[in-house]
């Protein structure tokens, strides 16, 4: 098969967790992922953009537009400096705007992910990858996950990797999969190619009202999180914004070793019986800019709360409360000091400035090949929300979880989220 067969082979036949392709290298040294060399340093990033969908308000729209319009997607400075030179779509729906603004900005589209990334040649042509595998007509499973097949993409981009000998940075927006083993097996791969990876939500990184971060490197006793929306797909934005505070915690990410979903009566249950879920959910709201006054009990008509217990005797409740608030709140409290910790994380409407916020992270991965945060704070989180989607299907159970109990890792003393949100006009200030 020659070089060209093979990648539009790969492209379309991912390889088998733990299956290597055998070839060997021209160079005796190391062939993947080493950084820039001098003369790339101060060039825009070339960027290719692999995508289930790109249509209005999809995360393809949010991401991707800022690139190719500005922060605030107005065609006005500022922009981020990396630049797409080129988009795959594994979807096209009748509103899709990939077309109309390839064309307007004169980015190609490519038929396959190989081609996305080699540019149609035989040798990785990128600086570094976009993983979007959110939005789309994709079949759900009994857990009601959807089934993106983020997992799936990764593999054909690393495939490329592989074969031409050569990696890059990649970002992968969201979950990093619906599934804990294939969440595990992407950083896996990200360790074997030796390629930085950085992942997850973009509320953590959204403007904090108020703009503080828990103390780095005090013990922590107990977190509490609110939001709403579906068990999936803002079950994962709550489960990454609790780990991005509890990540710091003294002795950093030590791993869970429990995990329950609870819904009706039985939450309300959890919440009145446990005195330090009721007053650090109480601390909580009363963050919340969205709040609906009333009875929770009438306002909540499908209540859930997800239950984590962390290896190091941390005490999570992550609360999913649609009908009573529209935003995520947080507190936690902390072993030595009487007052806890609780903020906002604020998100925008259209132009999304809290995906802008998620852009600049980007960016400090693709300029310094460095992640700004530990893609295992978002393996984590992909895995604490596939085994709490697991208890709901068998009646509730709390689930021991020694794959999760496992997964260790210290953040760096470093806060990325905005903290000056947006001006009257709504163009973002930091």
């Amino acid at each position: 098969m020659k070089r060209r067969e093979l990648l539009r082979y790969l492209a379309i036949t991912p390889l088998l967790p733990g299956q290597l392709l055998s070839m060997t290298p021209e160079k005796e040294e190391s062939p993947f992922f080493k950084g820039d060399h001098p003369q790339q340093l101060n060039k825009p990033k070339r960027i290719a953009a692999i995508l289930t969908e790109y249509r209005p308000n999809s995360h393809a729209d949010v991401i991707v537009g800022k690139y190719l319009e500005g922060d605030n997607q107005d065609e006005m400075d500022p922009y981020p400096r990396s630049k797409i030179v080129s988009i795959f779509t594994e979807q096209v729906p009748d509103n899709d705007m990939s077309r109309a603004m390839a064309k307007k900005h004169g980015v190609p589209i490519f038929g396959t992910v190989a081609d996305a990334l080699t540019l149609g040649g035989d040798e990785l042509a990128v600086d570094a990858v976009l993983l979007i595998g959110e939005h789309g007509v994709y079949p759900m499973n009994e857990k009601l996950q959807k089934l993106y097949p983020r997992f799936e993409m990764f593999l054909k981009i690393t495939d490329v990797f592989r074969e031409t000998k050569t990696s890059v940075p990649v970002f992968n927006d969201k979950h990093l999969s619906y599934s804990w083993r294939q969440a595990k097996r992407m950083v896996d791969i990200s360790k074997e190619l030796d390629f930085p990876m950085l992942a997850g939500s973009s509320v953590p990184v959204a403007w904090r009202i108020p703009a503080v971060d828990t103390p780095y490197g005090e013990a922590q006793k107990y977190a509490v999180g609110i939001s709403y929306s579906g068990l999936d797909i803002y079950g994962f934005h709550l489960l990454d914004s609790l780990q991005a505070v509890v990540e710091r915690r003294k002795g950093g990410e030590t791993g869970v070793k429990s995990v329950q979903c609870l819904e009706g009566e039985d939450c309300w249950q959890f919440l009145e019986k446990n005195k330090w879920a009721s007053k650090l959910f109480n601390e909580a709201i009363a963050h919340s800019l969205t709040k609906v006054e009333g009875d929770m009990k009438e306002l909540v008509k499908s209540p859930a709360v997800f239950v984590v217990d962390y290896n190091d005797g941390l005490k999570v409740a992550a609360f999913l409360l649609t009908g009573l608030v529209q935003d995520f709140t947080i507190a936690v409290e902390l072993e030595d000091n009487p007052k806890p910790f609780s903020t906002l994380m604020r998100l925008q409407g259209k132009p999304h400035h809290h995906f802008g916020c998620l852009v600049k992270n980007i960016e400090i991965l693709f300029e310094s090949g460095e992640p700004p945060y530990p893609v295992e704070r978002t393996m984590l989180s992909s895995g604490i929300l596939d085994f709490a989607l697991e208890s709901r299907i068998q009646g509730h159970k709390k689930l021991n979880t020694p794959q999760l109990a496992e997964v260790s890792y210290q953040t760096p003393n470093a806060s990325h989220f905005c903290s000056l949100g947006w001006d009257e006009n709504g163009k973002r200030l930091d």
